[in-house]
């Protein structure tokens, strides 16, 4: 290995061998203790699994018997209501289920968190049980011509959900973590977790489409678990500029690296054929919108200022693995020509609605004493393995953003769902009609604009060519 990074490298004789030979030694020498550094700590300390990642190692189990009220009423809601804005026959024929449903969640006593708070799974579970209830009572809200502008979110579980949220560190609404991480089970209960064999227990729709796109989500970010294992052998490595063996394998990681990036941008055009834009976007999507997105605000019924909570609802920029990748590769989102614009926070923004654990593995790696773009730049064989990666990354975002176009800002524009009667009364009053303004994330950002200034910044992050 040694020869052969001489090969690439201008000879400097008997100092570079020297050299070669005090790198080799230092690596040696350096290696054996690095993992009882003090500022050393395992992914389990930020609940990433070796082998998930970001999602828990088997399915969350369900929450005790003194917690059946919210269980049993996301099992009676999930898939059985109707979106309020829904006029077809079948949505009216759910609408006095819809109020009963309703009706019986109003009558809930607030039950205590106490229980769970010391069971991080348990705790888990109740954030995506509760926050499923929340939107599907939202959601489910029959439309009036004159639309409130504030909707009551009952006690029964606006409180409980908040109280949870603290614990976790994360925003009390619906999240990423919600639909995809903790929504899934196994087909086959004796195998592990992996890309097949993987289903999700909840849909709002009830559609394949819904599933195939959070299956697509969960294929992208189980692919992404390699990305840790790179992210994870570096900062274990350490290397220095000079230290040309574990240069070497910096090297190597990272044209693996460009390899796991071209794989998720794979998975990400395999959403088209299993989940169609109509039924995405009049179907799904508006299950997901946040507090005052595409509607009313929402009041959460007895929790103190709670017009200051983060409410958005989920969105692809709260996966871990993407932000995990930007900070590797130093992808800097608040530079360039509209650093000011109001969408270069979205990063920051989207990293409240993740588990405070895994925000918390974001900073533990933004902390890295020697950022690999760094290394990249001093050490000559780095500098085209690394900028390959920010290509594929670039690519990546450029496919996001056809994605996005097609799905939503396609969709925004059209007058209805040409076989979906399901019409967005809000989303065309805020937009002063169909076919104007701007098409929103569910996060509340204008699409376009964010994915292209995410592109940009990625672009910006390749280093310059060879002098």
């Amino acid at each position: 290995m040694v020869l052969f990074q001489l090969l690439l490298s201008p000879p400097h004789a008997v100092g570079t061998l020297l050299d070669v030979v005090l790198s080799l030694y230092n690596s040696y020498f350096r290696s054996a203790p690095l993992l009882s550094l003090p500022d050393r700590r395992s992914l389990k300390d930020f609940d990433v699994d070796p082998h998930t990642g970001f999602f828990p190692p088997t399915p969350l189990r369900r929450l005790p018997p003194s917690f059946d009220l919210w269980e049993d009423g996301l099992a009676l809601g999930a898939g059985h209501l109707c979106l309020g804005d829904d006029s077809s026959e079948e949505a009216l024929s759910k609408r006095d289920y819809g109020q009963r449903w309703r009706d019986d969640i109003n009558s809930w006593p607030t039950i205590s968190v106490h229980e769970l708070k010391d069971d991080l799974r348990l705790l888990q579970r109740a954030h995506y049980v509760l926050s499923w209830l929340v939107h599907l009572y939202v959601h489910s809200v029959p439309s009036s011509p004159t639309p409130p502008e504030v909707l009551v979110v009952p006690q029964s579980i606006a409180v409980p959900l908040v109280e949870v949220s603290e614990l976790l560190q994360i925003a009390p609404v619906l999240t990423f973590a919600d639909t995809v991480l903790w929504n899934y089970e196994l087909i086959n209960p004796d195998e592990p977790l992996s890309v097949t064999n993987i289903r999700f227990r909840y849909l709002f729709s009830g559609t394949e489409d819904e599933h195939n796109f959070y299956l697509s989500s969960a294929q992208a970010e189980l692919v992404g678990v390699e990305m840790l294992r790179v992210f994870d052998e570096y900062y274990r490595l350490s290397p220095n500029a000079g230290d040309y063996a574990a240069v070497g394998k910096v090297s190597r990681d990272l044209i693996r690296l460009s390899g796991i990036i071209n794989d998720i941008h794979e998975v990400i055009q395999s959403v088209r054929p299993g989940c169609d834009p109509h039924v995405f976007y009049w179907q799904v999507r508006p299950w997901w919108n946040g507090s005052g997105s595409d509607g009313p605000r929402w009041k959460y019924e007895g929790v103190p200022k709670d017009e200051k909570l983060l409410r958005s609802g989920p969105s692809a920029g709260q996966s871990a693995v993407m932000h995990a990748l930007d900070i590797f590769l130093g992808v800097d989102h608040k530079s360039g020509a509209d650093a000011k614009d109001r969408h270069t926070q979205f990063m920051e923004k989207m990293r409240q609605y993740m588990p405070g654990k895994h925000r918390d593995y974001l900073a533990y790696l933004s902390s890295s004493s020697r950022p690999i773009r760094e290394l990249a730049k001093e050490e000559s064989i780095l500098r085209d393995p690394f900028n390959a990666a920010v290509a594929a990354l670039q690519k990546l975002r450029t496919e996001h953003i056809k994605i996005a176009c097609r799905y939503i800002v396609t969709m925004a524009h059209s007058q209805s769902n040409s076989g979906c009667p399901v019409a967005s009364t809000w989303a065309h009053q805020q937009s002063g009609g169909p076919g104007r303004g701007n098409a929103l994330g569910t996060g509340g950002n204008t699409v376009t604009t964010l994915l292209k200034h995410g592109r940009d910044a990625t672009k910006r992050t390749a280093l310059p060519g060879r002098t």
